[in-house]
């Protein structure tokens, strides 16, 4: 098994003598100073140079969070593109857009969301970046904008926040506290606010003041026993089918019955993904575009075990008595059972155990909620939500299953 580094280890790492680093996956390693400090480095070559790049200091700069700053500058590097010098660039483009707008007397909040807008959407799809703006256009500064940043207060931005979920726009509310902290911390950060100036987005909880929903509250385990249930569910001794279910779930967080009633015409054994039409989707209206789950290593090697039993069928998971349907939604069930987990779990609390575990350990909340295929979506974003953020996604189904893999293990 690879030897990488855990958000354990990381924490544990104690100073020596003398600085030592602790690697990683891809040449990504942890500098542990004698002061105690931890710093992110990754060493590289670059017409024929040996650099070092740093990616900041743990634990400000999480695991998750490093891993992912390194697989950008190692896509670059992997394009003939210096990361060094692209993050040069940014720092002077960043320094230019500053620049630009007012100084911070009278600068507005309209003129600082477009001063971060022009920011950010600098390595974002156009299409994505045109929505966005459109909806803080929408939400933000056409509520807000011609205020000073100063003088919006907290329970302004909850009653702008409430207002967009009354119509229906709970995630698009979600998102809309996030553009809010992003832009206050890059006022500050860039010298266009003062570091004393309050930022209203900072400690709002969006579940204590959006409409509460009530979905998919199915009995799930607290992680410290996901250990136990997926070495048991690996030891199975049922049937083949319903062990690989399980654990298809468990790496997948699909819904039970998109799962189990799978055609194997889905999968795209070349790109890695499972394409889910809109149709087997539950609350489809929200969906325009198929569901896709990037597989991970891991659910690539279940899918060939289980092609090997069933590849003939049509269906990933056929019905025992040989017809034309699927397995039933009770199979796992009762599976889960027989493992003495009656009423602790089922198929469908792999979905929270994931959510919880990805939210608290730093992943992005709108990647969490589009591989849920969360369906409570408003009528712009539903039209291309279904492939957004692919990469990332793809980046976090990897991990999620690499830490399954450990927890087992």
């Amino acid at each position: 098994m690879t030897r990488e580094l855990s958000d354990l280890k990381c924490r544990k790492a104690a100073p020596k003598a003398k600085p030592y680093r602790i690697a990683d996956r891809g040449g990504l390693a942890l500098l542990v100073t004698p002061e105690g400090g931890k710093l992110w480095r990754w060493k590289y070559r670059f017409d024929g140079k040996q650099k070092q790049m740093a990616f900041g200091k743990y634990p400000d700069v999480s695991l998750v969070k490093a891993r992912d700053y390194h697989f950008q500058a190692r896509q670059l590097l992997a394009n003939g593109v210096d990361p060094m010098a692209v993050r040069k660039v940014a720092k002077e483009e960043k320094k230019i857009a500053a620049i630009e707008v007012k100084q911070p007397k009278g600068l507005t909040f309209e003129d600082l969301t477009r001063a971060w807008f022009k920011w950010w959407k600098a390595d974002k799809d156009e299409k994505h970046a045109k929505n966005v703006e459109a909806r803080v256009e929408g939400d933000l500064i056409a509520k807000l904008g011609s205020k000073l940043p100063q003088e919006i207060t907290r329970m302004e931005l909850v009653k702008l926040t409430q207002e967009v979920d009354a119509r229906g726009a709970r995630d698009i509310a979600r998102r809309n506290l996030q553009f809010v902290r992003r832009i206050y911390e890059f006022g500050m950060d860039n010298g266009l606010l003062d570091q004393n100036t309050m930022n209203p987005a900072a400690g709002i909880q969006p579940d204590r003041i959006l409409t509460r929903v009530v979905e998919e509250n199915f009995a799930h385990l607290p992680i410290g026993e996901v250990p136990a249930l997926l070495r048991k569910m690996r030891d199975y001794d049922g049937g083949a089918l319903t062990r690989l279910a399980m654990e298809l779930l468990s790496l997948t967080f699909l819904r039970t019955s998109e799962l189990i009633g799978g055609l194997w015409s889905e999968i795209d054994w070349e790109e890695k993904m499972w394409r889910l039409p809109k149709e087997r989707m539950k609350g489809r209206q929200g969906l325009q575009k198929p569901h896709i789950v990037p597989l991970s290593t891991q659910s690539i090697t279940l899918l060939r075990r289980l092609h090997v039993i069933t590849g003939e069928s049509g269906r990933l998971f056929p019905i025992s008595t040989g017809g034309a349907g699927a397995m039933s939604n009770n199979t796992i069930l009762k599976a889960l059972e027989r493992m003495g987990y009656k009423g602790r779990m089922t198929g469908h609390g792999w979905r929270s155990i994931a959510s919880t575990y990805l939210h608290e350990n730093g992943f992005d909340h709108e990647h969490i909620e589009l591989q849920l295929a969360h369906s409570k979506q408003d009528k712009v974003s539903g039209a291309y939500n279904y492939a957004n953020y692919l990469e990332p996604r793809t980046r976090m189904m990897q991990a999620w299953a690499d830490v399954l893999d450990q927890l087992r293990n």
